[in-house]
């Protein structure tokens, strides 16, 4: 799916040979995250942590100005130098030059705090920047400009701490932390209200890839709730063939649920059992040997109801309709073995 975003994006001369570097460049399950929120909300922490659990290349406005030796940097510095707002495209282009390196291409990148706007969303997806999660932090302004007066910057690591929620336990830390400039009460009701004012759109933007996730909580909630977000995959939208597995102890209406599943979505519904006593009906070679079994109740051999399935699930109406299987497997032999055939189901 990813490739095939790319090549609508890029439309390559030659497609084949753009697949085929994309292949040998990307690492597809790389993570491309956004972290968003509020000023205090704990960006910075969320994208550190990420960055730590997943070995990826976090990406902020602090790093891309004074970590790195991009081209665009200098130009963005002598904004920042003459107190002058850097423009939107350039933040955009500055951003794509970094993701575009073969550490944030290879890693996956976690980029923090931006969009902070729509016109910066749009520029980020005009120049091919998708991100696959965006989690966005919220919490009630009173507990944001109350937080704000107990950050503490760690100069040496850029880690965030906090006075009352978050104090290192080290005393050398603890020494050199240090309180960042721009955080007077007025300045944070002022950057509040700027946020207030965008979130909207830039919601809109993103909303079939973004969780809220509420930051008033303690950090460990916070933390485990974004990474189970970040963790799952989005459902494509491309049509697919449904095949099916019902696993559970007798009794359990495995056979029922199928039945159910098969008529609500028309797909066929494979019953083990019946399909070994329609088998044996049938006369078919196949029946003749599992015939002995069923007549002494005697369990039929593994090889013998893997050739059976393989036949019915290679038939046209199985691979143009899809399936749903019950009764088989009962352990994990089986299923190692029904893997080794080359029978995988998608649900």
């Amino acid at each position: 799916q990813n490739m095939l975003e790319e090549l609508l994006i890029h439309k390559p001369d030659d497609p084949i040979e753009f697949m085929i570097n994309h292949l040998k460049q990307n690492n597809d399950d790389a993570p491309k995250i956004c972290i968003l929120g509020p000023p205090a909300s704990g960006k910075t922490t969320v994208a550190m942590w990420l960055s730590k659990h997943f070995d990826a290349i976090r990406v902020s406005q602090e790093t891309l100005l004074f970590n790195e030796t991009l081209a665009l940097t200098e130009e963005a510095k002598a904004h920042k130098e003459k107190n002058q707002k850097i423009p939107n495209a350039l933040w955009a282009n500055l951003i794509q030059e970094r993701l575009s390196n073969v550490d944030c291409i290879k890693q996956g990148w976690i980029l923090e705090g931006f969009p902070e706007n729509q016109e910066q969303a749009w520029m980020l997806q005009s120049l091919g920047i998708f991100p696959r999660h965006v989690v966005m932090l919220y919490a009630s302004d009173t507990v944001l400009i109350e937080r704000n007066s107990g950050k503490r910057l760690d100069p040496l690591t850029q880690e965030v701490y906090h006075t009352t929620f978050d104090w290192p336990s080290d005393p050398l830390v603890q020494e050199r932390l240090v309180k960042p400039e721009d955080l007077s009460e007025q300045e944070v009701s002022k950057k509040l209200l700027e946020y207030h004012r965008n979130f909207p759109e830039v919601f809109q933007i993103y909303q079939k890839v973004l969780k809220s996730i509420n930051a008033d909580q303690p950090s460990v909630d916070v933390l485990s709730q974004v990474l189970t977000y970040v963790q799952t995959r989005h459902r494509s939208a491309a049509p697919f063939t449904p095949r099916i597995i019902f696993c559970g102890p007798p009794g359990s209406g495995k056979s029922l649920q199928a039945a159910l599943i098969a008529q609500k979505y028309g797909v066929v519904n494979i019953c083990c059992g019946q399909l070994l006593k329609e088998a044996v009906a049938d006369n078919t070679n196949l029946g003749e040997l599992i015939k002995p079994y069923i007549d002494n109740g005697w369990p039929v051999p593994d090889n013998l109801v893997l050739e059976l399935l393989t036949q019915r699930l290679s038939s046209l109406e199985c691979l143009t309709d899809g399936w749903v299987l019950s009764g088989f497997p009962r352990d994990i032999e089986q299923a190692e073995k029904l893997q080794k055939s080359q029978i995988n189901p998608n649900r």
